[in-house]
């Protein structure tokens, strides 16, 4: 009787793995400011950064995250509850001295909410929402400060010939209320007229009715045709001013 061979196993790799986790940063607009998310780290004397605010994320799990976007996707959930109409990576981030546990590389997403029906709740007791000029003069753990910067300046970068803003609001919105959301990402004020045409002349807004607007008065509301991603202008603002 033949004797069955043991199966083969591949050989356990001779370099060391570096910790691998995934961050996010996610924004909204509350009280007429952009904010950010930050999380409280523990307390604990073990815990790099203890006490110090930080990015929410985590180690990725194999046994769970099929993918880096789904591991975003699951932090996001488990860090803060909420689930974001808009995802994008952001980048990669990776050094011997980020985190004192070892060389550890995070790959970063940045996420757009709007706001929920209590403004001031931000999903969790150890979280909340900081004012992002605020927060980027904070000493956050790790090398949260320069992911911060980087997601922040991506926004407004793209801000500028995207629909982005729109994934900030609760639908349906009218144009004066996606117009001003707009103003608080950027810091600047915009035309009336000529932000109504280019809204309406990218397409990427339906009619969802007569709402209530801004002074009480009502306005035609709008939602967004398609989430799965943003509208592209085929010029940014700053060409038309």
């Amino acid at each position: 009787m033949a004797t069955k061979k043991p199966t083969a196993r591949a050989s356990e790799p001779e370099f060391e793995r570096p910790l691998t986790t995934v961050d996010v940063v996610i924004f909204t607009v509350i009280e007429e400011q952009l904010k950010v998310l930050l999380v409280r780290r523990p307390e604990t004397a073990t815990e790099p950064f203890p006490g110090r605010l930080a990015l929410p994320g985590g180690f990725i799990n194999v046994e769970v995250d099929a993918s880096l976007h789904g591991c975003a996707l699951r932090k996001l959930g488990e860090k803060t509850g909420f689930r974001t109409p808009y995802l994008e990576q952001l980048g990669s981030w990776g050094s011997a001295t980020r985190d004192p546990r070892g060389w550890c590389a995070t790959h970063v997403y940045f996420a757009l909410v709007p706001p929920s029906e209590d403004s001031d709740s931000s999903g969790s007791a150890a979280s909340e929402w900081v004012e992002v000029d605020t927060a980027l003069r904070k000493r956050l753990a790790f090398d949260h400060a320069e992911i911060l910067a980087a997601a922040v300046d991506r926004l407004r970068g793209k801000v500028e010939y995207t629909s982005l803003p729109a994934f900030l609001l609760q639908e349906p919105f009218t144009l004066p209320q996606l117009q001003r959301t707009y103003e608080i990402v950027l810091g600047r004020p915009m035309d009336k007229s000529a932000f109504r045409k280019r809204m309406l002349d990218a397409r990427f807004l339906v009619e969802a009715g007569m709402i209530a607007g801004d002074a009480g008065r009502t306005a035609m509301g709008y939602r967004i045709v398609d989430r799965a991603s943003a509208a592209v202008f085929p010029r940014t603002f700053r060409a038309v001013e």
